[in-house]
């Protein structure tokens, strides 16, 4: 997390994972305007990816009316990057504001907001169709 200070213009950089997905956000003073490589908010599908990604906005409430936010999402799904996304919205949010109230309702509501989720998928094995399953044998 790097904050880049100008006088009263501050920059926020936050990054984020989520499986293969890495997003990377940037937020500054601005109107409220959320992008998700380069799209509004408003134009992201699928509609849960769009619910997902208002998820730290509605709980922050005002404070994120006052913010441009700005998130580069690369690698990973649909999901995988909504995922990414919301949270490097939410760590974003929490580090402008630096207020603890805001970071404990996140907490509460839901810890995958401001704590990334470690799993991975398992690797396949070789000699085998899927990460656990085993050859079948037949002994007749």
């Amino acid at each position: 997390m790097q904050i880049f200070g100008m006088g009263k213009m501050k920059t926020i950089h936050v990054s984020g994972k989520r499986k293969r997905a890495i997003a990377r956000a940037t937020i500054k003073q601005g109107h409220g305007k959320v992008r998700i490589n380069n799209q509004l908010l408003v134009n992201t599908s699928p509609k849960m990816a769009q619910m997902k990604l208002q998820e730290p906005l509605i709980l922050a409430g005002e404070d994120a009316n006052h913010v441009d936010i700005d998130v580069n999402v690369t690698g990973g799904g649909t999901m995988g990057q909504a995922d990414a996304s919301r949270l490097v919205i939410a760590k974003a949010l929490v580090a402008w504001t630096k207020d603890k109230n805001l970071e404990n309702k996140f907490l509460k509501y839901d810890r995958h907001l401001l704590v990334a989720d470690v799993r991975r998928k398992e690797t396949r094995k070789p000699n085998d169709s899927k990460a656990r399953a085993k050859r079948q044998k037949s002994y007749r």
